[in-house]
């Protein structure tokens, strides 16, 4: 798509700014308006809008595209399937060797799931291997809850958070900014960056790797602008 407009402003007020293009407001592939909760989310997508050179990038409007999956997509059904991940989240799930493998998993994921026990009140049981670890009964329905819990915006952020890093306790503890994102990120990737080390470089598997910690990181961005 060509960029066909001059202007962008964030239009709006009270807790629904809009986007506007040239006076036109912005409008979700569903054909919604594009209402955000927040000004400073609302001026952040505006931001992605006013970049775009004279071809569209959908992939430099990170945010854009969440607040339409927000309005579009954020629902029962999406928060029952990011509330599965609890049942087999990747925390849960050590590694039998090498010792500084384990370690470093030990490291960067104990102290997630130590905040998780806390914050809701619950344990989790781990193992190593490939079998499957279940969970308390209590513990997978207070994290369907705090899933539930959330508002469209907050659920469209922690969408991503999970399936890229494949952990709901990791995803929750960026959306409640209880861990910074960039080190969510390194407790999520902490597989793929011992296998890169090992192995070598390894161009094509790096720029995977990047592309995933960059949707991350703008997801976390995303829930961290829900609420200023």
């Amino acid at each position: 798509m060509k960029r066909f407009w001059t202007e962008v402003a964030v239009t709006g007020g009270g807790g629904a700014f809009g986007i506007a293009l040239d006076g036109r407001p912005v409008r979700t592939p569903a054909r919604a308006e594009l209402r955000l909760p927040d000004e400073a989310l609302a001026e952040a997508v505006a931001d992605e809008w006013r970049a775009q050179q004279e071809t569209v990038d959908p992939r430099s409007m990170p945010l854009t595209g969440l607040a339409n999956a927000a309005i579009d997509r954020a629902g029962p059904d999406l928060a029952d399937s990011i509330a599965r991940y609890g049942e087999s989240d990747l925390l849960y799930y050590r590694a039998d060797g090498p010792p500084a493998l384990v370690a470093r998993q030990a490291e960067l994921w104990d102290p997630l799931l130590q905040w998780a026990r806390q914050r809701f009140d619950v344990d989790f049981g781990t193992g190593s291997g490939v079998v499957h670890i279940p969970q308390p009964e209590s513990t997978l329905r207070t994290l369907r809850h705090a899933v539930e819990a959330l508002d469209r915006f907050r659920l469209a952020a922690l969408s991503p958070l999970v399936t890229i890093g494949g952990s709901l306790v990791a995803g929750l503890a960026v959306v409640e900014q209880a861990v910074e994102p960039g080190a969510a990120w390194e407790a999520v990737s902490v597989d793929d960056q011992w296998q890169l080390e090992q192995w070598g470089s390894d161009q094509e598997a790096e720029r995977a790797l990047e592309g995933r910690r960059s949707d991350f990181i703008a997801a976390a961005r995303f829930a961290g602008l829900v609420g200023r």
